[in-house]
C-alpha cells in the first residue's frame, strides 16, 4: 500500500509540476507575443481558472507528501519526503505572500480597467512564479529519488 501511495503521490506532484513550468515557459509566453489586449485577457482568464484548481492542487499534493512521510517514517528516503514536504510548504507560502495577490488583482482586469503598470506587475508575478517552479520542480525531484 505504501508503494501506491509513493507513486500515486509523485505523480499527482509531477503533473502539478508540468502544469506550473507549462505556464511559466509556455503560456505566458505565447500569451504575451499575441497582439493588442489579447494576452492580458487571456492571462485575466488564466488567473481565473487556475487560482480556482491550483490550491487545491498544491494542498493536496502537501497532504499526500505528508501522509507518505509519515507512513513511511522508518523507511529508506523519508528525509528525502519531508524535505520535499518543506518545500511545498514553502511553494505555499510564497504562492500566499507573493503570487496570489497579483494575480487577484490581474484576473479582474480588462483594457478599460487594467492600471497604467499592468505589464510590471505581470513581469513581477513572472520573476515570482519560476522561482516557485524552481522550488517545486526541487520538491519533485526529492519525492522521485525516495521511491523505494
Amino acid at each position: 500500500m505504501l508503494n501506491a501511495l509513493e507513486v500515486f503521490t509523485t505523480v499527482v506532484v509531477g503533473v502539478m509540476v508540468g502544469v506550473e513550468f507549462s505556464v511559466a515557459f509556455v503560456v505566458n509566453p505565447i500569451l504575451d507575443g499575441l497582439p493588442d489586449d489579447c494576452g492580458q485577457r487571456g492571462r485575466a482568464h488564466g488567473g481565473r481558472m487556475l487560482g480556482a484548481v491550483m490550491p487545491v492542487w498544491y494542498i493536496t499534493s502537501l497532504v499526500l507528501v505528508a501522509v507518505w512521510a509519515a507512513a513511511g517514517w522508518h523507511h529508506p528516503g523519508t528525509g528525502l519526503v519531508v524535505t520535499a514536504g518543506a518545500l511545498l510548504i514553502l511553494s505555499v507560502i510564497m504562492s500566499i505572500l507573493l503570487l496570489v495577490p497579483i494575480n487577484n488583482r490581474g484576473k479582474t482586469w480588462t483594457p478599460d480597467n487594467r492600471p497604467d503598470d499592468w505589464k510590471q506587475q505581470m513581469n513581477r508575478w513572472d520573476r515570482y512564479h519560476y522561482v516557485r517552479v524552481a522550488v517545486i520542480i526541487a520538491a519533485f525531484a526529492l519525492l522521485a529519488a525516495a521511491l523505494t
